[in-house]
């Protein structure tokens, strides 16, 4: 029972510590494979007449009574004139008083090509929505409640001593991006590169009346695809996020291998993910400290992509989860009829 007590009073103390001061969005192991969400550039980029995709995560179920889980759905498709529509459904519930985030984004993209052979392109990608935030306080015990009566403890009939103006608020939400890649079919190495700004519009979030503001995150994503032969072909690759005083930042290597019998790739790889505070001390030269290795396997076949992974906490908490973190499944479908495909040269996962 103590010890029970003791992860959940750890866990909780992290809890508020990233909501008060890092302020720092929720994430995916998965970030490529909800492409909306990585960035509204991504919008469209994908062989084929429309792209369905749907994504779960759930995290700390070992630490948590109410665990960490985030729903993503989302469609795009290309329109004429290399101009892309789509948009984007997550929901995030986390914590003991069911603290959620809903938003729905509507997606655009164009597709600039900026050679005669059409290999070099750019993508500039604009979304635009609504976050709805709520949080339900009667499900949370505040120091007011705590009770020295029958050996001390929390007692919720007592009153809080706090006053709540409002359990929700609802903002406008504005991002944009860009990505670089180069299309050659066949060729030995084709890169990628892209850059998203969130949350351009700072809007305001609080459940109070004071004037707190949600804070601009700036993502950073790139790699290249390597093709060792035509079965055979590395993805390394990385991604990094800076919000107010709080970073991210991954790498990747992903194998595909194509099995020709029967026209699928087998997707896996390792991520490793690494996050902290600027300005902390014991942090590495990078500004960052181990998060989690990610272990993620998949399989690409006809017109879907599935994809399972699995985060291995390696951060300070990993004594009160025993390194177990969170499992993440991604499930894409693209409407298009399916072809032979044994070497998938630009970055449209």
């Amino acid at each position: 029972m103590k010890s029970k007590f003791l992860k959940s009073l750890v866990l909780g103390i992290c809890i508020v510590f990233s909501q008060s001061v890092i302020a720092q969005d929720f994430h995916l192991s998965q970030h490529d494979a909800a492409p909306l969400n990585l960035n509204p550039a991504m919008t469209g980029l994908f062989n084929g007449l429309f792209r369905i995709h749907g994504h779960y995560r759930t995290q700390w179920a070992q630490v948590a009574t109410n665990p960490f889980k985030t729903f993503e759905v989302s469609y795009d498709m290309p329109l004429k004139n290399k101009i892309s529509v789509g948009g984007q459904l997550m929901d995030y519930t986390a914590g003991s008083g069911n603290y959620n985030v809903f938003s729905f984004l509507a997606s655009a993209a164009y597709d600039l090509s900026v050679d005669d052979a059409d290999y070099h392109h750019f993508s500039f990608g604009l979304q635009a929505g609504i976050l709805q935030k709520s949080i339900n306080f009667g499900k949370l015990v505040f120091g007011n409640q705590y009770t020295y009566s029958n050996g001390g403890g929390f007692d919720q009939t007592l009153p809080t001593g706090e006053n709540f103006p409002s359990s929700g608020i609802l903002m406008p939400d504005v991002n944009a991006g860009f990505v670089y890649y180069y299309s050659r079919e066949n060729y030995v190495v084709n890169p990628f590169a892209g850059i998203s700004v969130s949350h351009i519009n700072s809007p305001k979030e609080n459940f109070y009346l004071s004037d707190d503001r949600l804070p601009i995150r700036y993502l950073f994503h790139g790699g290249c695809k390597v093709n060792i032969n035509e079965k055979i072909q590395l993805e390394p690759k990385f991604y990094k996020t800076l919000q107010t005083n709080a970073r991210e930042l991954t790498f990747s290597l992903m194998l595909h291998y194509y099995i020709k019998q029967s026209d699928a790739y087998l997707i896996a790889g390792p991520t490793f993910r690494l996050s902290g505070l600027m300005g902390k001390k014991k942090i590495d030269y990078l500004g960052v400290e181990d998060d989690a290795a990610v272990v993620e396997f998949g399989l690409k076949y006809k017109q879907y992509i599935w994809r399972l992974s699995y985060d291995l906490n390696t951060s300070s908490l990993n004594p009160y989860t025993n390194g177990r973190g969170g499992l993440e499944i991604s499930l894409t479908y693209t409407g298009r009829k399916p072809k032979p495909e044994p070497v998938n040269n630009c970055p449209r996962l």
